[in-house]
C-alpha cells in the first residue's frame, strides 16, 4: 500500500480506495484524487500542505474553514446564480477531525471533489477569459461581508513586492554564482528587475495612505484554479483556498489578468510568442466588472494597471530569486526551469508596459 492510500485511509470515506493518482499541476502541494468503489464512485481530493510554503498548517486550515462556511451560507442565498456556485466541503477524519498528521508531522487535507467539470491551463478563448472574470468576482462577491481580521495571515509578505526584492538582494549577494552558468538570460532578468525596482511599492503604498482597503483575497486565481461545467462552459467554481488570507483585491485582479491573458501559458519554452492579448484583457475586466460594481470604489479602478503589471513583475522576480537560490521554492524539472519561467514573466511585463494606454482605456470602458 502506498503512503497517500495510507493517508487517504484516515478520513472517513464511504466504501473502501478504488484508485488513487496524482492530481493537478500546482507548484507547491502534493495533490492525488481518490476515488472509491461506491456506486456512484465517492470523489475527494486528497493534499498533503507543503511546510516549507505554509510554516502554520494548522491556520491554513482554519482559514479554509472559515471561508467554505460563509461562502455556502451566502451562495445559497445566491438563487440567480446558474449554474449554482459550488464549494469544495471539508472531508473530516475518522476521528472528526479537520485534518490528519502524519508520522513525520506532515498534514494532509481532504476536500470533495467538484465533478462534471474542467479546469485548463491557458485561457481557450475570449468568452472564456470573461467567465474566469465572473469567477473571480463572485468570490469577492460571496466574501466580501467577511471580516478578513477572522483570517490568518498565513503567508506573510505574500504579494508584498518590496519584500520580495528585499529578498532578492538578499539572494543576489549572497555569493551564489550559479547566475554565471546562464549568464544571457541571468543578465536579461537582472537587467529587468533593475529598470522596474522604483515602481514597486505602489500597490504598498496607496495602501498604507488608505486608498485601498484590506479584504479578503483567494490568493491564487489562475485559470487552473477556476472549475468551469462541463456541459455549459460557464464557472462553477474558484478552488485551491490554501492561499486565502486578507490582501488587497488588486493582488488577485492582477494575478488573474496576467495569467488570462497569456495565451502561451507560465511554462512556455517560446519566448516570441509571450505576450499580453488586450482581448483578453477587455473579456476578463468586462467579465470582473459585471459582478463587482457593488464593491469597487473609485481608487480601486484606478490601481487596475498597477496590479496587473506589478503581479507580473513580482512573478518574474520570484522565479528568478528561485532559481538563483537552488530552486528551493517551486517545483522544478529541469535545471533552468525557474530561469525560463522568469523570462516568460518579464516579457509579458514588457507587454503589458508596452499596451499601457490601451489598457487603461478597457478600464475605464469597464469601469462600474
Amino acid at each position: 500500500m502506498t503512503r497517500p492510500e495510507c493517508i487517504a485511509l484516515q478520513f472517513d470515506l464511504n466504501g473502501r480506495i478504488h484508485d488513487i493518482n496524482p492530481h493537478g499541476t500546482g507548484n507547491i502541494n502534493r495533490t492525488f484524487l481518490v476515488t472509491t468503489d461506491t456506486d456512484p464512485p465517492e470523489k475527494i481530493i486528497l493534499q498533503q500542505i507543503n511546510p516549507q510554503v505554509f510554516r502554520q498548517p494548522g491556520q491554513v486550515m482554519e482559514n479554509m474553514i472559515v471561508v467554505t462556511r460563509h461562502m455556502l451560507a451566502r451562495s445559497g442565498q445566491q438563487d440567480s446564480i446558474q449554474p449554482p456556485w459550488q464549494v469544495p466541503r471539508i472531508v473530516k477524519t475518522r476521528k472528526g477531525e479537520d485534518y490528519h498528521i502524519d508520522q513525520a508531522d506532515t498534514f494532509w487535507r481532504a476536500v470533495t471533489y467538484i465533478d462534471n467539470t474542467l479546469s485548463y491551463e491557458t485561457v481557450q478563448d475570449d468568452h472564456q477569459a470573461e467567465t474566469a472574470g465572473v469567477a473571480l468576482a463572485r468570490f469577492h462577491r460571496l466574501t466580501r461581508d467577511l471580516d478578513p481580521k477572522r483570517l490568518h495571515d498565513t503567508l506573510p509578505g505574500f504579494h508584498h513586492t518590496p519584500e520580495y526584492l528585499h529578498h532578492y538582494d538578499q539572494v543576489r549577494h549572497s555569493g551564489s554564482d550559479r547566475s554565471m552558468e546562464y549568464q544571457e538570460s541571468a543578465r536579461i532578468c537582472s537587467d529587468f528587475i533593475a529598470d522596474h525596482r522604483s515602481s514597486a511599492d505602489v500597490l504598498e503604498a496607496a495602501k498604507k495612505e488608505g486608498l485601498l482597503a484590506i479584504r479578503v483575497i483567494h490568493g491564487d486565481p489562475k485559470i487552473s484554479n477556476i472549475l468551469f461545467c462541463a456541459e455549459t462552459g460557464q464557472p462553477v467554481s474558484l478552488i485551491d483556498l490554501d492561499t486565502v488570507k486578507p490582501g488587497l483585491l488588486h493582488y488577485d485582479i492582477g494575478d488573474f489578468l496576467r495569467s488570462a491573458c497569456n495565451p502561451a501559458g507560465e511554462e512556455t519554452m517560446d519566448l516570441e510568442a509571450v505576450r499580453f492579448d488586450i482581448h483578453r484583457c477587455r473579456a476578463g475586466l468586462a467579465g470582473y466588472c459585471s459582478e463587482a460594481g457593488s464593491f469597487l470604489t473609485t481608487c480601486d479602478i484606478g490601481y487596475i494597471f498597477d496590479a496587473i503589471r506589478l503581479m507580473t513583475f513580482e512573478l518574474g522576480l520570484r522565479f528568478f530569486t528561485d532559481f538563483l537560490a537552488g530552486d528551493r521554492y517551486f517545483k522544478t524539472t529541469c535545471d533552468t526551469h525557474n530561469l525560463q519561467r522568469a523570462r516568460v514573466q518579464f516579457q509579458l511585463a514588457e507587454s503589458i508596459l508596452n499596451q499601457e494606454g490601451r489598457i487603461h482605456a478597457i478600464i475605464e470602458e469597464n469601469a462600474p
